[in-house]
């Protein structure tokens, strides 16, 4: 996500001049017009990134095991609900309230979020709008956790990993970039291939690690595959994800008061749309060359990782860029999941090759297009984030591990989640009397 002020200056300067050769002879918006236009966009792509969360809980419902379909479906709506009582709590301030070129925000308790829209031609937007926009983008990141550690990971650890993730480690590192922490200079990344997809992927791949593989995935020397309890439940959670991508990266254009505003947002949507389609043609004809026939799992995870790809700059490549930075996350998803089974790190949903390497990849490739942006600040960007947050999600699941304990035992595991914690089933027609 581009820097928020640089926008709002440029939105304001609109206001006296025409932007670009495509305004030369419109006429100039008003202030209330901008500041509606504005505020509209952050409103409505919040509501779009928002339905991701039905998209993210149908993806993984479909790709787990009916037993614990429920259990899915109950984290899903608790981290989103925790998502954002903790980016009111401490995490928007921990990301807006960093010194320029400076480590950490503001730390100030009920304090984090005051609307302040009484002087709205300052501004350019209702700062309440933009204060939801950036909540549930907080939210993405702890989604992106939760499939990876269904069918194993307890209920109550894992939402307060939840808690610590949205409300400091995911603000800290956001704050770095888009706050003007000392990362804004360096490295860019448009809507958050790294600030949002690797932030999140880095989180699962700690938990991963420390709560192991579930029992009987690597037995024998050999892979035992667990099938979903529905694929096309998956597969509807990922269109309804493609949708989500165009507020995501759409509104992290974070203005539409000027025509050349709104000639950007339409090009993001273009790029992204193309980025996804790239992903998922690559990933189809990789599985059918590899494995004799289409994997649909490996295909759905094509379309995601050609989104998370494309992300950290959805602006400025010509279409022929867009589709290679989208098929090559096509292909990252295509090697890197069985390349995970291999080295026996359970991920049920495939969110780390998704999310965690093709945001590196779309991180790193973004000088491709942008030539503002250098390839060492990327990686800069890259490293310094990512150690942050494995170090930090680290620490807090071990502690979490020899506290309160976050696997479940063998038994809840084998009679699935959804009876041990809940006391229920998804779908009690199906469970024989």
């Amino acid at each position: 996500m581009i820097n928020k002020h640089a926008v709002i200056a440029g939105t304001l300067a609109a206001l006296v001049m025409v932007s670009g050769a495509h305004a030369q002879d419109a006429p100039v918006a008003s202030q209330t017009s901008v500041f509606v236009f504005n505020t509209t966009l952050f409103l409505i792509s919040g509501m779009v990134v928002m339905f991701m969360a039905a998209g993210f809980c149908m993806l993984e419902v479909g790709l787990v095991r009916s037993k614990n379909a429920a259990t899915i479906c109950v984290k899903n709506i608790a981290l989103y609900s925790i998502a954002g009582i903790m980016v009111w709590l401490f995490g928007y301030d921990l990301i807006y309230g960093v010194k320029e070129g400076g480590f950490i925000g503001q730390f100030s308790l009920f304090q984090s979020w005051k609307a302040n829209d009484a002087d709205p031609t300052g501004t350019g937007y209702a700062a309440s709008a933009d204060w939801y926009f950036q909540m549930v983008f907080v939210a993405t990141a702890a989604s992106i956790v939760s499939g990876t550690l269904a069918e194993r990971v307890k209920l109550w650890p894992f939402l307060l990993f939840v808690a610590v993730l949205t409300g400091f480690i995911y603000p800290i590192q956001a704050g770095w970039v888009w706050g003007t922490g000392f990362l804004d200079a360096r490295f860019d990344d448009f809507a958050g291939s790294t600030l949002v997809h690797s932030t999140g992927g880095w989180a699962a791949l700690a938990g991963a690690l420390v709560l192991g593989a579930r029992k009987g995935k690597y037995e024998g020397g050999r892979v035992h595959p667990f099938p979903g309890s529905s694929l096309p439940l998956a597969t509807l959670g990922t269109f309804i994800l493609w949708l989500g991508w165009f507020g995501f990266n759409g509104g992290s254009q974070l203005a539409l008061g000027t025509i050349d505003d709104a000639i950007a947002v339409a090009k993001i949507f273009v790029n992204t749309n193309m980025a996804a389609s790239a992903g998922v043609v690559t990933a189809l004809m990789l599985t059918q060359l590899l494995y004799k026939k289409v994997d649909l799992t490996i295909v759905l995870n094509g379309a995601i990782g050609g989104l998370v790809s494309i992300t950290a700059e959805p602006l400025q490549p010509e279409i022929y860029q867009t589709i290679l930075i989208g098929a090559v996350g096509g292909a990252i998803v295509t090697f890197a999941v069985p390349l995970l089974d291999k080295l026996k790190i359970d991920d049920v949903v495939g969110a780390i090759p998704a999310h965690l390497f093709c945001g590196i990849w779309g991180t790193l490739i973004v000088p491709l297009s942008n030539k503002d942006v250098t390839f060492f600040g990327q990686l800069t960007g890259v490293v310094v984030i990512g150690a942050f947050v494995f170090g930090a999600s680290l620490l807090v699941w071990l502690a979490l591990k020899y506290t309160m304990g976050i696997r479940a035992n063998e038994q809840d595991e084998r009679i699935g989640l959804d009876k041990s914690e809940l006391g229920l089933e998804a779908y009690p027609e199906f469970v024989s009397t």
